[in-house]
């Protein structure tokens, strides 16, 4: 009997220990960035809860940005590609870190580019504030020459959260799709 015993442990500790790892940064458990209250590339008024049974991929960036913001957008629409069907059970969030040019008509053109499912969200300066704020996401204004040829410095990497909408992952900016795809899988389980 407690050979029987032991051979169930150790068959326990051995399933543990095949589980299937996050590459990128485990948030689980975290207290913050629960919600936002913005506005998509449609007009249509959005909440965190509206995408509620999908893995949901949040991206804080702007339009004109030279580098980071299309590198990771073009980066997630690989990792969609990568995904095949499981991509349909993924939301894309883009939101603006500079409500004072990206406007609604302006998302409209710049998001869908990269992948039609994806959705720009954008709200005033003060509901941008608020959401960066709650996400622990730093931006700030760089000016430049003329009074609109400004840039903004930007936290780089995204949040990543589950069906139910509970923070999971933390994303690093230009790993290449496959370490994202990998996470991603394992999250739709």
């Amino acid at each position: 009997m407690a050979f029987v015993s032991l051979a169930l442990l150790l068959s326990l500790g051995a399933c543990t220990n095949s589980a299937e790892k996050f590459v990128n940064t485990d948030l689980t458990g975290l207290d913050y960035a629960k919600d936002f209250a913005l506005t998509d590339q449609n007009g249509k008024a959005r909440t965190l809860a509206d995408f509620k049974g999908k893995a949901v991929v949040v991206f804080f960036g702007y339009t004109q940005c030279p580098d980071v913001c299309p590198t990771t957008m073009a980066e997630m629409a690989l990792v969609m590609k990568q995904l095949g069907d499981l991509a349909n059970q993924v939301q894309v969030l883009f939101v603006t870190v500079d409500p004072e040019r990206d406007t609604q008509a302006l998302l409209a053109a710049y998001v869908p580019n990269f992948d039609s499912r994806f959705l720009g969200l954008y709200g005033d300066r003060l509901a941008t504030e608020k959401t960066a704020k709650d996400f622990k996401i730093f931006y700030q204004k760089v000016p430049g020459k003329t009074a609109n040829s400004y840039t903004v410095d930007h936290t780089a990497g995204s949040y990543v959260f589950d069906r139910e909408g509970r923070i999971r992952l933390f994303l690093r900016h230009g790993q290449g799709p496959d370490p994202i795809a990998h996470d991603l899988r394992i999250l739709l389980k």
